[in-house]
């Protein structure tokens, strides 16, 4: 009896390792393409933001646009902290990496799903069972996983849109900022360890965007950060 109990608790014991050790993903997901006026509006506001069009980017803005979690919220004090006016602001890129990278549609204050966006897929597909604060995705197909932060170091893996835990005490944080991180030291959850560079691996919280129908025109009502 006990040698059956010890060999069941095994078993088991190595069940649950093999679980914990499976990799998981967070797979590109584009609902708006299945909507005939958001594909035709968001269309339309990509080729504005690559050509760095802020006055049609500002008439998609609603009046009040939340802009993060502090009460700075409202149309003036979204053209005040992102000053999209100038061509070069770091608004304009980050906002295509967010409306260029899919979505999916939600539900928000009881109304019909179909009257809001979130994008990019990587907060709205976001499995709700894993931190989101301590883990993130990575953003793209075949990213190289190095054995060291350089390029012509040793390729460990090739990794596609796994769920990754990153280190950043062993970073590398780039030459001209001490806020920006070249190359980040990641783990996946199958336990691949190694460096990427940084701007393949994007947080859940990252920057997001959330557009609204409102009278049957779409308006951009959130674009934030965090949580």
């Amino acid at each position: 009896m006990r040698l059956r109990f010890l060999l069941l608790s095994g078993l088991f014991l190595y069940g649950f390792t093999l679980v914990l050790s499976q990799e998981r993903y967070i797979k590109p997901v584009d609902e708006g393409k299945n909507d005939a006026s958001f594909n035709t509006f968001r269309t339309k506001l990509i080729a504005a933001a690559e050509k760095r069009d802020a006055k049609y980017v500002l008439s998609v803005i609603d009046r009040n646009i939340q802009n993060g979690f502090g009460g700075s919220n409202g149309f003036a004090n979204f053209k005040k902290t992102w000053k999209i006016e100038n061509p070069k602001a770091e608004f304009w890129d980050e906002f295509l990496r967010v409306i260029k990278n899919g979505g999916s549609f939600s539900s928000e204050g009881g109304g019909p799903r179909e009257s809001w966006f979130w994008a990019p897929y990587t907060y709205t597909s976001f499995p709700q069972d894993i931190d989101s604060f301590e883990h993130q995705a990575i953003f793209g197909n075949n990213v190289n996983l190095r054995e060291k932060p350089t390029t012509d170091s040793d390729v460990v893996a090739s990794l596609s849109y796994n769920i990754v835990k990153t280190d950043y005490q062993d970073s590398v944080k780039t030459k001209n900022s001490e806020d920006e991180y070249e190359w980040l030291k990641v783990e996946t959850l199958g336990g691949k360890k190694g460096y990427v560079k940084a701007e393949y691996v994007r947080s859940p919280i990252d920057y997001r965007a959330c557009f609204e129908k409102k009278g049957g025109v779409w308006k951009l009502t959130a674009f934030l950060a965090g949580d």
